[in-house]
């Protein structure tokens, strides 16, 4: 675990507070159990989160951020990931924040960066077309008018698009489905003519929406950087958001560590308790291995992506790769060790379980991220 400076040591403190008292799962419960599964969580929770700061935990000073870093970020993610609180903060002031720093000119950054750190809007990543998260593999049309683009085609299982005022979204401008080249990022706002957002009912009860664009139409200050160059930035912000979905993931798959543990010392079978069995030891010691490997992995990305190591890509893949597995890993276990009750609806083991399978594939599954870890070690 790294050494936290006192004012990371306080926003981490603050953010375990809140989840723990504002978002435990039981607020997670209501939303599901409401109309809450469209827009994927409560507005009022969100407004609280960002009075809290941390809408502009990685935006810079100048645009209303207080320049805290990702790693600041990820301990705040971390902490909201223990009791699964439902926020669009990832996707607003982590994904899309991030295209707008790294891709963004100065007229789009001051338009947009101070709404996300004053919580005016809510924005999210628009790349995926197809079940299996691929860059490459994107057919959004968009063909050229005057200085903007007309955009045809569809985005599917996109975070918080159900509710998101402001949209990135990565478009093909050139060249041909699987092509590094010819892709573009572009802003659509909410409400655009010919966007028309289909809301999911995912089962980790986020908002999750697909997306068609049936002539959109953007303009010319809408396109982030440069035309058919957008891939190289693409893969910066997709580093930010998987390692900091991995750090979410670190979060829940602790707790649900924790509250497997907690039941190891505590139920009895045959007059023993079952943290007394060698096997289930066994089975837990890996499960706190897996944690501890996954912290290092997550630390060292957050940090290599702050300072701006060479590495920093092969890390931030290989940390949602080990997040991945880890969660995978530990949500399971923790139903098959509860057993009959881990089953049931009335225990938290399931909701753990549901929302580590869809972060699990969100921006790149296990098998994806190893063969880009091996392509960006040369292999």
């Amino acid at each position: 675990m790294a050494v936290l400076t006192e004012e990371q040591n306080l926003l981490r403190d603050a953010a375990k507070s809140f989840a723990t008292e504002r978002a435990p799962t039981t607020a997670l419960r209501a939303l599901r159990d409401g109309e809450g599964w469209k827009t994927g969580y409560s507005p009022l929770l969100y407004k609280d989160m960002v009075e809290m700061g941390w809408a502009g935990v990685i935006i810079p000073e100048a645009y209303g951020g207080s320049e805290f870093g990702l790693f600041g970020l990820g301990l705040v993610l971390e902490e909201l990931g223990r009791t699964l609180a439902a926020s669009p903060l990832h996707s607003t002031a982590l994904a899309a924040a991030s295209a707008l720093i790294l891709a963004g000119d100065e007229g789009q950054k001051s338009k947009w960066l101070p709404k996300i750190a004053s919580g005016e809007i809510t924005a999210t990543l628009a790349v995926d077309e197809a079940a299996h998260h691929d860059p490459a593999q994107v057919a959004l049309k968009a063909t050229a008018q005057g200085d903007g683009f007309v955009l045809h085609g569809k985005k599917r299982f996109i975070p918080d698009a159900a509710s998101a005022d402001l949209i990135v979204v990565l478009v093909r401008t050139a060249g041909r489905v699987g092509d590094e080249t010819g892709l573009t990022l572009v802003l659509v706002e909410k409400g655009a003519a010919g966007l028309k957002p289909t809301p999911l009912h995912a089962i980790d009860t986020r908002g999750f929406a697909d997306l068609e664009f049936d002539g959109v139409t953007v303009n010319g200050d809408a396109v982030l950087g440069v035309p058919g160059e957008a891939f190289a930035v693409l893969m910066q912000v997709l580093d930010r958001a998987r390692v900091g979905l991995a750090a979410e993931m670190l979060g829940a798959a602790s707790q649900a560590f924790d509250i497997t543990l907690d039941y190891l010392k505590t139920r009895t079978q045959f007059g023993q308790l079952i943290g007394s069995f060698q096997a289930l030891q066994h089975r837990a010691a890996k499960m706190f291995t897996a944690l501890e490997l996954t912290r290092s992995c997550v630390e060292a990305a957050l940090t290599a992506l702050d300072q701006g190591a060479a590495d920093a890509s092969q890390l931030a893949t290989l940390a949602k790769a080990k997040a991945n597995e880890t969660a995978h890993l530990i949500s399971s276990e923790m139903v098959q060790m509860h057993g009959g009750i881990g089953m049931t609806d009335a225990h938290d083991a399931g909701l753990y379980m549901k929302r580590a399978r869809v972060t699990e594939a969100l921006y790149g599954g296990t098998r994806y991220l190893r063969d880009r870890y091996a392509r960006l070690g040369g292999y």
